[in-house]
């Protein structure tokens, strides 16, 4: 497998330019799979926080970066929705959001909505002992008693200290949603109406908001509460630093 990854063939949710240098930096293990950003990229082509690899590392090492809520020591570690950055020392806290046309933007929010991420339960298995295991959309494996009422496509949030889940938003109509792909990828709303397709097909779903409404499946969308949508934060951070003032793409 190569270790070296071209900026022309990074994923569409990447928050880089694609036509300044040839490479970037490949994302490591972890979570999100191939559509997680690599740590560095958003510290250094994002938020201008670093100008190489070598900084981010030294930062890391030194514990100023969490990611929910827990210290990062890899710089290539994968970063992607709705996680949550936190720099203590700078009093500032981002949660990874899709953009409009689907790039994962860094939106800025207060330290309380920094303790907890959000989750969509991808996948509901039964394990050995009778509990429920629910698989979220990066990966995460979360298990709960028999008798709790979590269903896929439902949201949850969990603590990033305890790990426990402390919040439950369930997917049907009337939901408060956003789309994170597809054409409509950044906008929120709520679920109209559901159209149930017979074999495989995914369901359509009509999806009300202030510009008119739209329509998409339900695989792009995410159930969502009431503080994804504080018109009073902050700007998200999309900003994209070209690589020649941000240091070498790979260093």
């Amino acid at each position: 497998m190569t270790r070296h990854q071209k900026r022309l063939a990074v994923p569409n949710s990447w928050p880089v330019e694609r036509k300044t240098n040839t490479f970037t930096v490949k994302a490591g293990a972890g979570p999100h799979g191939e559509a997680g950003v690599p740590l560095v990229v958003l510290l250094r082509d994002v938020l201008g926080y670093v100008d190489s690899k070598k900084e981010a590392r030294y930062a890391l090492n030194n514990d100023a970066v969490l990611v929910n809520g827990d210290p990062v020591s890899n710089e290539r570690r994968p970063i992607g929705m709705f996680d949550i950055l936190s720099f203590p020392s700078r009093e500032e806290y981002f949660r990874v959001f899709p953009d409009e046309g689907g790039r994962l933007a860094l939106t800025p929010i207060d330290a309380s909505a920094a303790d907890g991420r959000l989750g969509k339960v991808m996948n509901k298995t039964v394990v050995p002992g009778g509990e429920i295991q629910l698989t979220l959309h990066d990966g995460t494996n979360v298990r709960v008693d028999a008798d709790t009422d979590y269903a896929t496509k439902d949201s949850i949030v969990i603590d990033n200290e305890s790990k426990e889940i402390v919040a439950h938003f369930e997917y049907g109509e009337g939901a408060l949603v956003t789309a994170v792909a597809g054409q409509h990828a950044g906008r929120i709303g709520e679920i109209e109406s559901i159209d149930v397709t017979l074999g495989s097909g995914s369901n359509g779903v009509v999806v009300s908001d202030d510009d008119g409404g739209y329509e998409t499946v339900e695989e792009y969308l995410v159930v969502i509460d009431e503080n994804f949508t504080d018109d009073d934060a902050p700007d998200a951070t999309t900003e994209e630093v070209d690589a020649d003032e941000a240091g070498d793409s790979d260093e």
